[in-house]
């Protein structure tokens, strides 16, 4: 008999993160013959097809257990399309290798969406504990999951809905707004998209190198594209208005540099000082409720003086690449 439920987990080059979320989805409390879990790999990681082989002939498994390697391409919309496409279940569950489900996960999921017939799709609730002193990039990763209305990390998805909306759009070749594109098409083109807080995983943040703020600007590139695809929706969901204040810090540090050559030295000054105070003010607003560590306030002053340049760059080069008026 085909299992009701086919969990499908993305992992990339983390074999570590991957054993833990392996071990807490084999764990459910739910009927060992009603589900299947399918590993999707999308970081062509030898070591990670060892560690799915080595569970699966270790021991006997209460739920079958496959390991899938994307054969043309990579990106995480491509991957999970590989997943769900290769599944057997009439419910697709969708997690990441660094989230860590909760014993009821998949009973809660598959209640949720048995209760509520219109529902096509579900996200379920991603807590991330924080212990300590919070950097700034814990303390975002806490806050935009836990507003998330659609996030990969815990979403329960119709297959005959991935079906008729085609799956992930796999232009979305780096992790951000695939999730949100996929909810906005099935919300346009399925039906009711719903929410259970019962459904829980567990999303703890990984140590972040120097700087990972500069790096995650790129996303910003596909926000283009779910801009074109969904304008409305992106407005009202993922940004009411272009971050303003980033486009004036690239204006007034263009100013700065320019205005001396044509006479005007006491505007140029003028531009500089209020480019510094908008760039102390992001500072304090990132450094809110956050560790007061010496490295981490030096970070979080160096980054907030790149943040601007780096995002307004790949907003704009991804309204050129997609062919979209986005600011």
């Amino acid at each position: 008999m085909a299992p009701r439920i086919s969990v499908v987990i993305l992992t990339d080059k983390r074999p570590q993160h991957l054993l833990r979320c392996l071990t807490a989805v084999l764990s459910q409390r739910f009927d060992p013959d009603a589900f299947e879990v399918i590993v999707v790999d999308d970081g062509h990681d030898d070591a990670t097809r060892h560690l799915v082989d080595s569970i699966r002939e270790g021991a006997p498994l209460a739920a079958e257990l496959r390991y899938l390697r994307p054969a043309n391409g990579r990106g995480p919309a491509l991957a999970r399309n590989v997943g769900w496409r290769a599944a057997r279940g009439e419910l697709i569950a969708f997690t990441h290798d660094d989230a860590v489900p909760a014993p009821t996960w998949l009973a809660e999921g598959e209640r949720a969406m048995r209760i509520h017939h219109d529902w096509v799709a579900m996200c379920g609730r991603v807590s991330v504990p924080l212990r300590g002193e919070t950097t700034d990039h814990a303390r975002n990763t806490a806050a935009q999951l836990a507003r998330a209305e659609f996030v990969t990390a815990n979403v329960f998805v119709r297959h005959w809905a991935l079906v008729r909306v085609n799956g992930f759009d796999e232009r979305f070749a780096h992790p951000g707004r695939e999730d949100a594109d996929l909810q906005f098409r099935l919300m346009t083109q399925a039906g009711h998209v719903g929410r259970s807080s019962r459904a829980e995983v567990v999303h703890p943040v990984r140590a972040a190198p120097w700087g990972l703020s500069l790096a995650l600007q790129r996303s910003t590139f596909y926000d283009a594209l779910l801009y074109k695809k969904h304008p409305r929706l992106y407005r009202q969901r993922i940004r009411h208005a272009p971050p303003w204040n980033y486009y004036l810090i690239v204006a007034l540090a263009l100013a700065m540099v320019l205005l001396p050559f044509a006479g005007q030295p006491e505007i140029a000054s003028a531009c500089g000082l209020t480019l510094l105070v908008l760039v102390l003010t992001l500072t304090v607003e990132r450094l809110r409720d956050t560790s007061r560590s010496p490295s981490h306030v030096l970070e979080v002053l160096a980054t907030s003086a790149l943040i601007p340049f780096v995002a307004v760059y790949w907003r704009l080069r991804g309204a050129i690449h997609f062919r979209v008026l986005f600011l």
